[in-house]
């Protein structure tokens, strides 16, 4: 078993456990779940940089990336950079992160906010809209087409987009359907954690125009970013090249001033 099938059947177990002690009706009466949200991919489109930058304590492959910024401190540092959106992860037992990571975020930005977290569940959608999150990330490498459709069209119901994640070109060919927005692709192998840009390059042409293309994970240059962007690529999602130094608002800042 690998590290995502854990984290899967752990999610699975966790949903049960929240939906017995928060019922959908709290979840609907949040202050967030009525808010109009900013779309990503609209501002991507828009965008000459491109980058999602993320809030990220800790991963299952590096442990403890960063433990010493508040939230607060790292959203509004991406902000200020001129990030085009933010992910937050939210999950706990891997990654360090907490729905309270997304109400932080919210309540400090006003710029896309994605809920990086491990989605099998509707009932995750409605936590992502009531904690003020822009769109969803839904993994194809854990769901099944049906489920794919049912998550992103059930997120479209609730004005979030929706970010699809791939690694290979199987679950790119079993994904794609209107109800998503935007098609990322990994570029770390979730089974072996080895990172290659080459996985978004061999996928690029195969992912239709209607979808943003967005390279996920392993980008730390700026040249990375040059070399994806004549792929079609319009979204760069970066993590831990940000969050692993002493100020992660102007890592993001001088990195985007480079490009």
């Amino acid at each position: 078993m690998n590290i995502l099938d854990k984290i899967i059947i752990d999610k699975k177990r966790e949903v049960i456990l929240k939906k017995s002690i928060i019922p959908v009706s709290q979840l609907e009466a949040s202050v967030f779940f009525g808010k109009q949200t900013i779309s990503l991919s609209q501002k991507l489109r828009e965008s000459n940089s491109g980058i999602i930058a993320e809030h990220k304590r800790r991963s299952p492959s590096k442990s403890i990336i960063n433990n010493s910024f508040t939230v607060e401190e790292v959203v509004k540092g991406y902000e200020d950079a001129g990030a085009c959106g933010i992910s937050v992860l939210t999950d706990g037992k891997y990654f360090g992160g907490s729905l309270d990571d997304l109400l932080l975020a919210r309540a400090s930005v006003n710029i896309p906010l994605l809920r990086k977290e491990f989605i099998v569940d509707e009932y995750q959608i409605l936590e992502a809209k009531a904690h003020g999150a822009d769109l969803i990330l839904l993994i194809a490498a854990v769901l099944t087409r049906e489920e794919i459709k049912s998550l992103s069209e059930f997120a479209k119901n609730l004005g979030l987009d929706v970010l699809l994640e791939v690694h290979n070109q199987e679950e790119l060919v079993k994904s794609i359907m209107p109800s998503l927005d935007m098609i990322g692709v990994n570029n770390r192998n979730l089974k072996t954690f080895e990172v290659s840009l080459d996985f978004s390059k061999e996928l690029a042409s195969q992912i239709p125009n209607d979808f943003v293309k967005v390279s996920e994970s392993g980008i730390s240059s700026v040249e990375a970013i040059q070399e994806l962007k004549p792929y079609g690529y319009k979204g760069f999602l970066i993590g831990e090249n940000f969050m692993k130094t002493d100020n992660a608002g102007q890592a993001a800042t001088e990195f985007i001033n480079q490009l």
